[in-house]
């Protein structure tokens, strides 16, 4: 197979689809791989280390585009490059599509076949392209949510960790996942008063277990929201369903309970976000201010640290891009369950169900796609 990657497009995104090593290890398998020239620099991959791992570089994504049979990017295709996609061609990278019915519309129109990192499920029905990206969002929602509460930026001007003789800061994390758990951490380190909100009761036991007195952990209804919002001096928002639109747990009459100057840091903004208040921002204009409310609701946070979320990224991408490399994705998904359930779109199908029914599209089951 003839894989392909090009540079990322989207603002301030400087990760890149394949390293190096991912090059030999596709190379070493029999299959051609093209590089946009550039594509890698912002994540410290200079051309020549892929052309030494095996690679063809070309000057311009659509050359990339032209000839490969499986796209390998890390975020959506922005809509200059919807053109390049042509009928057949495999697209592997982060989709979100739940919050994109155009650009899930128009990879229906182009007839590709669409496999999304999101919804990739492993043997346990865990989601292992989506955990390190996770892991870093939750680990990064602390830090810029720290600076943002700064009063320079509109916040309360409060340091969340305290010193002695001055209340520490309450932090509250709304979504015990991946992302939840990782920002727990993060705020365990820096000494906040840390709350934990999920609705999974499994899942409060085992954070209670590993965090113990230092994260309290409560079950996500709607008071317990309310009474932690007025509280709070930093929300992280952090709500995942698969592939579906994210629920919208703090809403905008939330936002008046709030102590003006507190900071929402919304890590599920990729799939539409988990405030009502929340719309997308950039690593360029990160925040805005509603109701009083600093809001980060950046769309691509791990883009900020690109090599270390690059190489996370690629460890786990090319376990199962080189099976559909070699086998083809029809056959890689009939022998690989998890690769089926990454597949959003295919040959003009929608067959996802959490996506057709968060954007109100026909659903179509891949076996009937095919």
């Amino acid at each position: 197979m003839i894989i392909g990657t090009t540079k990322e497009l989207k603002n301030h995104e400087y990760r890149v689809g394949l390293t190096p090593d991912n090059v030999m290890t596709y190379v070493s398998q029999g299959h051609t791989v093209y590089v946009e020239t550039g594509a890698g620099v912002g994540a410290g991959f200079a051309d020549e280390e892929y052309v030494a791992a095996g690679a063809k570089i070309l000057a311009t994504p659509k050359e990339v585009f032209d000839v490969a049979d499986m796209i390998v990017k890390v975020k959506e295709p922005e809509k200059c490059e919807w053109d390049m996609l042509r009928p057949g061609q495999i697209l592997y990278t982060y989709l979100h599509l739940a919050a994109n019915k155009e650009l899930a519309e128009k990879l229906m129109e182009k007839q590709v076949k669409a496999v999304a990192f999101e919804t990739i499920t492993d043997e346990q029905g865990n989601l292992p392209c989506l955990r390190p990206m996770s892991q870093i969002a939750g680990r990064l929602s602390i830090q810029e949510g720290a600076k943002y509460i700064e009063s320079s930026y509109g916040g309360r001007g409060i340091l969340l960790g305290g010193v002695p003789g001055v209340e520490r800061g309450k932090i509250v994390i709304i979504g015990g996942g991946i992302a939840g758990t990782y920002a727990a951490k993060a705020a365990v380190g820096i000494d906040a008063q840390v709350t934990l909100l999920d609705v999974n009761p499994n899942r409060l036991a085992y954070l209670e277990d590993i965090f113990g007195a230092s994260v309290t952990t409560l079950y996500s209804t709607e008071a317990n929201i309310r009474k932690c919002l007025q509280e709070a001096d930093l929300v992280i928002g952090s709500v995942l369903i698969p592939g579906a639109a994210t629920p919208k747990l703090v809403r905008r009459e939330h936002l008046k309970l709030m102590k003006k100057g507190a900071v929402i840091v919304d890590i599920a903004i990729d799939q539409g976000g988990c405030c009502e208040s929340s719309h997308v921002t950039t690593h360029d204009d990160p925040i805005y201010i509603d109701e009083g409310v600093v809001h980060y609701c950046v769309g691509n946070m791990p883009g900020a640290v690109p090599y270390t979320s690059t190489v996370a990224l690629a460890n786990t991408t090319i376990r199962y891009g080189t099976q559909i490399a070699a086998l083809g994705l029809e056959q890689a998904a009939k022998k690989n369950p998890g690769i089926m359930n990454g597949i959003n779109i295919y040959m003009g199908k929608c067959v996802n169900k959490n996506v057709a029914d968060s954007l109100n599209l026909p659903y179509t089951a891949f076996e009937q796609a095919m």
